[in-house]
């Protein structure tokens, strides 16, 4: 025989059940907008069946229900779709950075346009063409003069905002390094708290969604690999390298290189270079795509202030012609050495130490347009200057040198090609940087489909467990019915 309370603890059990899901459930909706918050779920058991009692029969066909438990709350998350979604997230990271540097540096060349150094450079070689239909004419030399500078100018500006990018992008290795640092330090955290936890039954799942919003979030900034361990707890390594062993993490530092004065990065006391992530595209930019920018700019810088020079320092100037001398003068020298020697004629060795021999300067009479046989000609010689003019025409021979040409080019081509690389390069940049964004787009749509909360699917759940909340009140209420007339009606015929 059956307990005559058996109904009222089946009941009880049901209430329970339900509110729990109901309270999942309003969770579920309080944190609709929370990032990373992985939708939950109360999953329910039956609880274990009891066999009926009888005098006569040891045994009757089946067993007596006893109702329902919550039997736990889980997280509705794929692990596949994390390690896809960390996997492309790095990617996007990674050309995030390279993107950032690229339009960075397209903005500062700013080609083409009427302030590049291209137009610069068209306006210099104007002027001597200029100059050649009268080398007498005192304006036409100030404008070869004023053009000229306004290269050596733009030469310098270009290089020091270039530079200055690389100060910026170290800057942004320092404090990336420092965000790693934080997150894995978090990550710790959580794994010590989740520890605590877990081995006395709870289910801590919304620590797990903090940590794993941390591990997304360092999964841009490098190639991580996380793996489950005890108690709940995660291993995360970068690169192959321990980085994050349960409740402890590695520093990572960024120490400033005496030779290059860039900063280098060490994980757990050891070098450390990353080659996947938004740190490994910056120190990809930093050390390979800006220098390159400066080293094509010195090559330039070099090698057209070495024809120039040699073509003016072989001429003859007004002076030279009116006085008899040979003033030997480079147009153009190097800043570095002009500040210890004001006379000295050494040729600039870079594109930042650009500048117009200081004797051009004061005197527009020592500009050289003339040939050197105009010694004995008239001042009116045009010869040096329509040479110097058909630099720009000239085909230099590649060479070895550290300022040479990789390939036979003019001046000119040159610096078209690395303006046109810099636009392939970014495109390129571009490209691979959307793709990663849709791959990333797609994966998280895919994970949010599966853990991201849905307001209409919560309301429909919502709505059938009050009603089976109410139904078990409503049994409840039945049988507290039926056991006040067991206990307050029997036994009280006839009275």
């Amino acid at each position: 025989m059956r307990s005559t309370f058996h109904g009222i603890e089946v009941s009880k059990r049901g209430l329970f059940a339900q509110q729990s899901a109901l309270n999942t459930t309003g969770h579920n909706i309080a944190n609709a907008n929370t990032e990373g918050y992985t939708r939950q779920r109360v999953n329910m058991q039956a609880t274990t069946g009891l066999p009926y009692v009888g005098m006569n029969a040891t045994i009757e066909p089946g067993l007596l229900g006893t109702g329902v438990q919550a039997t736990s709350i889980q997280r509705l998350r794929e692990e596949f779709l994390d390690i896809q979604f960390r996997n492309e997230h790095k990617r996007q990271g990674y050309w995030d950075a390279r993107l950032e540097t690229l339009e960075k540096l397209e903005g500062i060349m700013n080609e083409p346009s009427e302030t590049g150094l291209q137009k610069v450079m068209d306006q210099m070689w104007q002027a001597w063409q200029d100059l050649a239909k009268d080398p007498t004419d005192t304006s036409a030399r100030a404008v070869v003069r004023e053009r000229s500078k306004a290269v050596a100018d733009t030469f310098n500006t270009l290089t020091n905002h270039i530079k200055e990018v690389q100060l910026d992008l170290d800057n942004v290795v320092n404090v990336k390094a420092m965000e790693i640092n934080s997150l894995g330090q978090q990550i710790a955290s959580l794994n010590n708290q989740i520890a605590n936890i877990v081995p006395h039954g709870y289910q801590p799942n919304d620590l797990y969604d903090q940590r794993d919003v941390l591990l997304d979030k360092l999964s841009k900034l490098v190639d991580i690999r996380v793996t489950q361990t005890t108690a709940g707890m995660v291993n995360v390594t970068i690169e192959g390298r321990e980085f994050v062993n349960g409740v402890t993490s590695q520093p990572v530092v960024a120490q400033q290189n005496p030779v290059t004065g860039l900063s280098d990065l060490t994980l757990g006391g050891a070098a450390f270079v990353p080659t996947a992530g938004y740190m490994a595209g910056t120190l990809q930019s930093r050390d390979q795509i800006v220098p390159n920018m400066l080293k094509r700019l010195d090559v330039l810088a070099v090698n057209l202030t070495k024809e120039i020079n040699d073509l003016h320092r072989a001429g003859r100037s007004l002076s030279d012609i009116n006085n008899g001398t040979v003033q030997d003068l480079p147009f153009f020298v190097d800043a570095n050495s002009l500040a210890a020697d004001p006379a000295t004629k050494d040729y600039p060795t870079s594109a930042s130490s650009l500048v117009i021999n200081p004797e051009i300067m004061r005197s527009l009479d020592a500009i050289a347009a003339a040939k050197p046989e105009a010694l004995s000609t008239p001042v009116g010689n045009n010869e040096n200057a329509l040479a110097i003019a058909s630099i720009k025409f000239k085909v230099l021979a590649a060479g070895t040198g550290p300022n040479d040409l990789a390939e036979s080019s003019t001046l000119d081509n040159y610096y078209r090609y690395t303006i046109s690389q810099l636009g392939v390069d970014a495109q390129e940049a571009t490209r691979n940087q959307l793709n990663s964004e849709m791959l990333v787009g797609t994966v998280d749509n895919q994970r949010q489909s599966v853990s991201g909360v849905s307001i209409d699917d919560e309301m429909a759940e919502m709505v059938k467990y009050q009603h089976a909340y109410s139904a078990s009140a409503r049994v409840m209420t039945s049988m507290d019915e039926i056991l006040d007339k067991v206990i307050n009606g029997m036994g009280r015929v006839g009275l």
